[in-house]
């Protein structure tokens, strides 16, 4: 854009709250912000540039032009600001992995009997949800002990608590859950279960654990030991599920402390969530490098928020952001309440940032020697596997191969990728032996590595628009197996005209990895070393990834086999009702107008299914009772 127009624009600018837009020579947009005002803010960049960070000069020298959204209020430019980031995916913007990723603890409050279990979706269906959470391991911990105290409904099917014709469930007979199927469960005395969990979730478990100790003293008093000894588990219980929630706050409010360490590369930026005086987990968040003084901490809080459920009433900042007025508005919209974005200067509250600030220094020393140590192994590695393989170059894209069967039925190959010593699950592929019969390993993979390569090269001459699903060529190909396999898979590189260099992953009658084998011999890996522990990954890898394949392949074929007997069932409707309800048990539990709604079955053919899977289960019975 020519100066003269664009200092024409930055003087139209309106004296409105909006986002702005910053483009790049090409059009990109490389930077979306939220103004108050958008002619002071906008302005701002193109003045002096004495008190801009380095990220925010070298971002000014690439604006080329810029656009501006006005809107009726601050909220709402807040919103639309990160609708654009997220859409836009801006160069200098901070953007932050979806919450989508992290695990949630859902209740389902909206259904008679509610559920409670793991799920990485947030929707608005009337659930509560609680979380996220950073670890996978402390949820399903929670939710075991949960389990433990509480017996609750497993499956997903709908009940009002009437009762219907229907046997109940292995879960139901294991005691892991009350039988609603059966009608017999009291819905408020479910629903009470469910409140209390509510509370341990919240944090709020005091006033629960004062009640069941009244309730477990009286029912002693009454000679109800085997009622008193329910809540005396119940109790201990409830004790096991938090005892892991460290106090940290005099308050009994909710709060999320935030503060951030940064070096000359990285920020590291930590939240310690504390409900009800508890710490109840922690989140961090690894970014790349902004100057102090940017406005990365802004940035960081409206992103964060921003698809949160559960708000906490008190937010800890190590300083004050720019836009605190109209974060606290937006967020006490989404909480129903007051929400107070503080910056305590002494008191217990500083003490909580100071902490959480520690934290993040520790946790950003860790990550600086985990990438140093990163560097150091990968180095190891490839100076090894040159040295010992007789490399030309780096080995930066490593390919592994091995063939799964049970007495060469149903064989399948496998092939797995690391590039740059890391595994690279998108380009893993699974194939299906098609040319041989019996069990023929040397010919299987022969099979495989043919096929492979046979669909490198036509990628490469019909380059496919989407991208290549078999290129590029490894530098290094790795079989399962001694130098047999080695020589086989040699015999089809012999082919093409590529220097891929074929070894192969030895093991030990404890199937541990003892050895390289190639063309010129064997080759020991040292133990407890870098290459150790990659080539012992990356045959494991291949070896779980070939027999997980095959056993899909096998169950499918078993799961076919049974359909194959209910009559008017072909390979077609097989694939439809298998595709539709995953397996043969949710067939045969199916209802006729369930079964019926399913394209080209019908009533009649569903009925078929029903009387068949209802004869089977009579004979089971029969012979149990025999």
């Amino acid at each position: 854009m020519e100066r003269t127009v664009f200092m024409d624009k930055l003087k139209e600018l309106p004296d409105k709250p909006g986002v702005y837009l910053m483009k790049d020579k090409k059009g990109d947009i490389i930077y979306v912000g939220k103004a108050k005002n958008l002619k002071n803010r906008v302005r701002q960049y193109f003045q002096s540039s004495a008190n801009h960070g380095l990220k925010v000069q070298t971002m000014v020298r690439k604006i080329q032009d810029f656009e501006v959204i006005v809107t009726d209020t601050e909220s709402e430019a807040l919103i639309l600001e990160f609708n654009l980031i997220k859409k836009h995916m801006p160069r200098y913007n901070i953007m932050l992995k979806d919450d989508k990723s992290y695990p949630y603890i859902k209740v389902t409050l909206q259904e008679d009997y509610p559920r409670v279990f793991m799920t990485r979706n947030v929707k608005k269906d009337g659930a509560r949800y609680f979380g996220p959470y950073t670890s996978v391991a402390t949820v399903r911990q929670t939710l075991d002990a949960i389990e433990e105290v509480y017996t609750l409904k497993q499956c997903s099917k709908k009940m009002d608590g009437k009762k219907i014709n229907q046997r109940p469930c292995l879960n139901y007979f294991i005691g892991r859950c009350p039988g609603v199927c059966t009608g017999t469960v009291d819905k408020e005395e479910y629903r009470k279960k469910i409140d209390q969990i509510v509370d341990i979730l919240k944090g709020k478990d005091k006033v629960l654990l004062e009640n069941l100790s009244r309730a477990m003293e009286e029912a002693s008093a009454n000679l109800e030991f085997e009622q008193a000894a329910k809540y005396r588990d119940q109790i201990q219980g409830i004790k096991a599920i938090g005892e892991k929630q460290k106090i940290t706050s005099e308050s009994e409010h909710d709060q999320d402390v935030i503060h951030f360490a940064m070096d000359e590369t990285d920020l590291c930026i930590q939240v310690f969530k504390i409900r009800s005086g508890k710490m109840l987990g922690r989140e961090t968040h690894m970014l790349e490098f902004f100057q102090e003084g940017d406005d990365f901490l802004n940035q960081f809080v409206k992103q964060y928020y921003y698809n949160r459920t559960m708000i906490p009433r008190e937010i800890l900042l190590p300083y004050e952001i720019e836009d605190q007025e109209s974060m606290e508005e937006w967020l006490k919209s989404k909480r129903g309440t007051r929400v107070s974005i503080m910056v305590p200067q002494k008191g217990d509250k500083k003490k909580l940032l100071n902490m959480v600030e520690e934290n993040a220094k520790l946790v950003l020393f860790e990550h600086q020697n985990k990438r140093k140590r990163k560097v150091l192994n990968e180095v190891f590695c490839r100076d090894w596997l040159m040295e010992k393989l007789d490399l030309e170059e780096s080995p930066n894209r490593i390919e592994s191969f091995d063939i799964s069967h049970l007495g060469g039925k149903d064989s399948v190959g496998a092939m797995v990728v690391f590039e740059d010593f890391k595994p690279l699950k998108k380009a893993y592929r699974r194939f299906r032996i098609q040319s041989v019969q019996g069990q023929d390993d040397y010919a299987s993979t022969q099979e495989v590595v043919f096929r492979r390569m046979e669909r490198g090269v036509k990628e490469e001459k019909e380059p496919n628009s989407k991208g290549s699903s078999f290129l590029p060529f490894p530098q290094v190909i790795m079989v399962d197996g001694g130098l047999g396999h080695v020589q086989s898979v040699q015999k089809i590189l012999d082919l093409y005209d590529k220097n891929i260099t074929v070894c192969g992953l030895v093991k030990n009658d404890r199937h541990r990895l003892e050895g390289l084998v190639t063309s010129k011999g064997t080759v020991e890996i040292p133990r407890g070393t870098p290459v150790y522990y990659l080539l012992n990954a990356i045959s494991e890898e291949v070896h779980r990834f070939a027999v997980e394949y095959h056993r899909k392949r096998r169950d499918q074929g078993m799961q076919k086999s049974e359909l194959s007997q209910v009559p008017g069932i072909g390979p077609a409707r097989q694939r439809i009702l298998l595709e539709t309800f995953q397996s043969v048990e949710e067939i045969r539990s199916a209802t006729v107008d369930r079964l019926a709604s399913v394209p080209g079955i019908g009533v009649d053919v569903a009925n078929k299914i029903v009387a068949y899977f209802h004869s089977t289960l009579e004979d089971e019975e029969e012979q149990r009772e025999i």
